[in-house]
């Protein structure tokens, strides 16, 4: 295959996976997705580098001091040592893991803020120089085998080759997707199905010039497609992407995707949101956003319940929510960070957020009573990875037209899946539209009045608002009883046939 030989995603995306086998069987998936997806960022980042190396080679000559000094004004600096490549020529050495590291380290170190945030740098927590790996002669061997499924010609990632840098950012996506399926609740906390994202971005409709948040932000992907959106509809760039991720590996991801994707606009602090929110102004208050959206865990325990009580921001001045449940810790957080007058909100919530009591029943009739909840869109049951359960969206917004609420019941509209349902571009489309229309929609979507949710006692369980109940056909007793004295008179002469047969055969009733 020549090397400029344009690719499909596919032949990417096998070629990936396939370098999987290398750890399968020695550790968890949850464990290997940071050496996969961290070598492809270093393969990609020294194809770039090497694909315009050798454009200015054309060009210029062979001179390698213009050529370097043309170098320096790349997105990112690669120091010669740290390449890919560099790696690759060595594998047969001992101390490849060691030597992985150190490239990663200096990589770092040449471009200053770019994959740091607060001190912290994003390869951390992921060391290829790790007993996780085996002893030193299967762990050098391991790494060879892994540098060697890189160096494939199917994962050559010139962009003379690929084509867009999306081509990556998609396989980046694909990996985190297939780690998120295959390795269930834990590796399904940092994703969120791409089908969700981008109904949570259109019910958002990001605009030019927005700052959009994500407080348990994961690897990206929701923040990212709200970015996109304005790309999409509006051809702008403007916009600033704000995140923050309690998992120390999960945030590396984000700030890897989010350099791999070319979102430089970008702030994603690694730190616990409610215990510790990092998104603050220069006065130490919350960071106010135009739009905020997450998928926290759901209903998680310890959360940080004994803190929340003397919280510094005033979180939970509604109320603390119950020890075991932090849904409604997440859902008051982001309440807190939205600007006033465009501040609009998605959030994806399990069921139980609908009609829970005690505090979490104080907490809802408060957000209901100030008027800030706008609409609950039941989801269809496995969507997410890690659990069956069916999920809603709930979206606030700051400043509303009027005080009803639109109960949208999408559960029943999927498009079936062996493990996992998923969204459909119709019924994405469905939903968005019924939400933007604001009419009621029979069987599917009701708009209700603040009266009705106090009459309900301020449950928001969507059957209470939307029926989708189908009448069953009356049955006809009359034709059912003449069926059935037929099928009996069939009987009877089958019974009569078989009879004669085994009489016949010398088989006599005996």
């Amino acid at each position: 295959m020549s090397t400029n030989d344009k690719i499909n995603q596919d032949s990417i995306n096998k070629a990936l996976w396939s370098a999987c086998d290398t750890f399968r069987g020695t550790i968890s998936a949850d464990t290997y997705k940071d050496f996969i997806l961290t070598m492809l960022f270093l393969k990609y980042i020294s194809d770039v580098w090497q694909d315009h190396y050798d454009g200015y080679k054309a060009e210029y000559g062979d001179e390698p001091e213009l050529i370097e000094e043309m170098m320096k004004s790349e997105r990112f600096v690669l120091p010669k040592a740290a390449s890919f490549y560099a790696l690759y020529e060595r594998r047969h050495e001992p101390g490849n893991g060691e030597r992985i590291d150190q490239a990663l380290h200096a990589i770092e170190e040449a471009n200053g803020t770019k994959l740091k945030d607060a001190g912290k740098s994003v390869f951390q927590d992921i060391s290829f120089n790790t007993d996780k790996l085996g002893e030193e002669k299967q762990k050098n061997t391991i790494l060879r085998h892994l540098l060697e499924d890189f160096a494939k010609p199917e994962l050559n990632l010139k962009p003379s080759r690929v084509g867009t840098l999306d081509v990556i950012g998609n396989a980046y996506e694909y990996l985190i997707k297939n780690f998120a399926a295959s390795g269930g609740q834990k590796a399904g906390e940092f994703y969120t199905p791409p089908e969700v994202s981008d109904l949570i971005a259109e019910l958002l409709d990001p605009q030019p010039g927005d700052s959009i948040c994500d407080p348990a932000c994961g690897s990206g992907s929701l923040l990212m497609k709200c970015g996109r959106k304005i790309v999409a509809n509006h051809g702008s760039k403007q916009y600033a992407l704000y995140g923050q991720e309690a998992i120390g590996s999960t945030w590396s991801l984000a700030k890897m995707n989010m350099f791999l994707h070319g979102e430089d606009n970008h702030k994603i602090e690694w730190g616990d949101t409610i215990r510790n929110p990092k998104l603050l102004d220069k006065n130490g208050d919350l960071m106010l956003f135009d739009i905020v959206t997450a998928n926290p865990p759901f209903s998680l325990d310890k959360w940080g319940h004994d803190e929340a009580e003397h919280d510094k921001f005033s979180r939970f001045r509604r109320g603390v929510p119950p020890k075991t449940k932090g849904d409604y810790a997440f859902i008051l957080h982001m309440i807190e960070t939205l600007k006033p007058g465009s501040g609009r909100m998605g959030v994806v919530v399990p069921h139980g957020v609908l009609f829970r009591g005690s505090t979490e029943g104080t907490i809802r009739q408060k957000l209901i009573d100030e008027n800030l909840l706008d609409a609950v869109i039941g989801l269809p049951e496995k969507l997410f990875y890690g659990t069956g359960i069916p999920a809603a969206i709930l979206i606030f917004k700051k400043e509303k037209s009027d005080d009803s609420v639109m109960f949208i019941d999408a559960s029943r509209e999927f498009k079936a899946g062996k493990n996992q349902n998923l969204l459909s571009d119709d019924n994405i489309r469905k939903i968005v539209d019924t939400y933007f229309a604001g009419n009621d929609v029979e069987k599917y979507a009701y708009v209700a009045s603040l009266k009705e949710i106090k009459e309900n006692d301020y449950n928001l369980n969507i059957p209470r608002y939307v029926d989708t109940f189908e009448e069953e056909e009356e049955i006809d007793l009359m034709a059912v009883r003449a069926e059935r004295q037929q099928l009996q008179a069939q009987l009877a002469t089958i019974e009569h046939e078989m009879e004669s047969y085994l009489a016949e055969l010398g088989y006599q009733n005996k």
